[in-house]
């Protein structure tokens, strides 16, 4: 393995939080919700659903979304996402249909068995969270939020 640099994306075991940049320090907590929710996902009998289809599946929306959006949201190419979409197809999560807009498109939309684990996830995501607000406090998880929607306004482009 290449030695790493110091202060990179890499950080050591040694690092301080301190000596760590903003972007890691935003991944690091939504790597450990991330895990948290695929495991209770699993563990409720949707373990079929691997890290990249859940991505993809997290970024279909209530009226459904073209494969093109999937892919560019979840940035992967158009034919990833229609791998991925393809597999979780296959396992009931999602189905396609016509876009009532252009007859020539498809929409991806939630079925029910991905509706049912999206409902296990969220209710994780909330677990989580409280937990943060316990260890946080509610005034600096408010400000935590606070801060995190006023950088989506100049970091998200699919707001």
């Amino acid at each position: 393995m290449p030695e790493l640099v110091r202060g990179s994306y890499y950080p050591s075991v040694a690092d301080t939080s301190a000596e760590l940049n903003t972007g890691l320090l935003l991944f690091i907590p939504y790597r450990a919700l991330e895990n948290r929710v695929l495991r209770a996902v699993a563990e409720a009998g949707f373990d079929d659903v691997t890290l990249a289809q859940a991505r993809v599946l997290q970024r279909v929306g209530p009226a459904g979304t073209r494969l093109t959006e999937l892919a560019a949201a979840a940035q992967v190419t158009k034919q990833t996402a229609g791998f991925l979409v393809d597999q979780l197809e296959a396992a009931g999560y999602v189905r396609r249909r016509p876009d009532p807009t252009d007859g020539r498109a498809r929409l991806v939309e939630v079925a029910e068995r991905g509706l049912a684990a999206a409902a296990v996830g969220a209710a994780v995501v909330a677990e989580v969270e409280a937990e943060w607000t316990a260890h946080l406090g509610a005034e600096r998880m408010a400000a935590l939020r606070s801060a995190l929607v006023a950088l989506r306004e100049i970091t998200d482009p699919f707001r």
